[in-house]
């Protein structure tokens, strides 16, 4: 079994630390070198705008300074990898506030671009389409609604809403060509958070629960070479072997955990696979910046690799 040495991990570090934006590095040092949760709500509150919404390049593909669903859901998912749950810290209640304002939601939830991209440096799917957003906005949406539902107020109008957009979602789910980019890792999510706050009673997930694995599988691109471009690998979807997802894929998720390792760029960091084609001196800070990333970067990648035991 192949594994990540300490001297690259090491490397990688270094890489981290002479690189990462503050808020990586926070989360760099909470992951792996038990830094503190207030760190990372620190650096994470810089982004947050006036109305509670996140912006201000937080999304590193969108440079846009005002607050945007999206952008604010990145910030939910780094406030969900340290455990955060005071629903009383100003970084909660502001999140709270932007999404009960309404601003950017639609009936069937929140947009996933905005129109004041567009003034902004940004990765062309951030531009402001209104017909991408018919598709794309299923993923930001359920990503909300799974937040709302741990954390919005019982009763009150962001968990009600919550509840009638998961139920529309789910009905949905039965729909082809309807998810978008990022609209199935939505539906795993959706179903995860109903199942463990015990809702399947209030929503009904018997359709999903039974399909999804089916979709999973198919959406995981098993030909290594094309891994060196965008597109759904194992841990897309497979973040630790107690995944529900695993069973059946743990040959293809070997495959993914030896090519990071064999894949790795010498004294560094693992590059990223997309271009925006626009904008090329900002796409280089860019770039740099989602080499630290949480999900998709160096701290996404060596979290994946500890929890198959990859790490030496």
């Amino acid at each position: 079994m192949k594994k990540l040495s300490k001297q690259a991990f090491e490397e990688i570090r270094s890489w981290v630390y002479r690189n990462a934006r503050q808020i990586e590095l926070a989360l760099w040092q909470y992951e792996f070198e038990g830094g503190g949760a207030e760190a990372v709500l620190s650096a994470l509150s810089r982004y947050q705008n006036r109305d509670g919404g996140f912006g201000n390049a937080l999304e590193p593909d969108n440079w846009n300074p005002d607050s945007s669903p999206y952008t604010t859901l990145s910030a939910i998912g780094k406030l969900g990898a340290i455990g955060f749950t005071d629903t009383n810290h100003p970084i909660m209640r502001g999140i709270f506030r932007f999404l009960e304002s309404g601003a950017h939601s639609i009936p069937e939830g929140w947009l996933f671009n905005i129109p004041s991209n567009n003034d902004y440096p940004h990765a062309p799917w951030w531009t402001y389409d209104p017909e991408a957003n018919k598709v794309e906005h299923t993923g930001v949406t359920a990503g909300i609604v799974c937040f709302l539902l741990q954390f919005a107020e019982g009763e009150g109008v962001l968990y009600k809403r919550a509840l009638a957009l998961a139920n529309q979602l789910l009905a949905k789910f039965k729909e082809p060509d309807h998810k978008g980019d990022m609209g199935l890792d939505g539906y795993c999510k959706l179903l995860e958070t109903v199942e463990r706050l015990d809702l399947a009673g209030r929503l009904g997930v018997a359709y999903l629960r039974a399909n999804i694995k089916s979709q999973v599988d198919a959406a995981i691109v098993r030909d290594e070479a094309h891994w060196a471009g965008y597109c759904p690998r194992p841990s897309s979807f497979i973040h630790s072997p107690d995944s529900p997802f695993y069973q059946g894929n743990e040959e293809i998720v070997d495959k993914e955990l030896d090519y990071l390792i064999e894949t790795r760029a010498e004294n560094g960091v693992w590059g990223i696979t997309w271009q925006w084609g626009a904008y090329p001196k900002e796409f280089a800070i860019s770039e740099n910046w989602w080499k630290s990333d949480l999900d998709m970067g160096a701290i996404g990648k060596v979290r994946f690799l500890r929890a198959f035991g990859r790490l030496e």
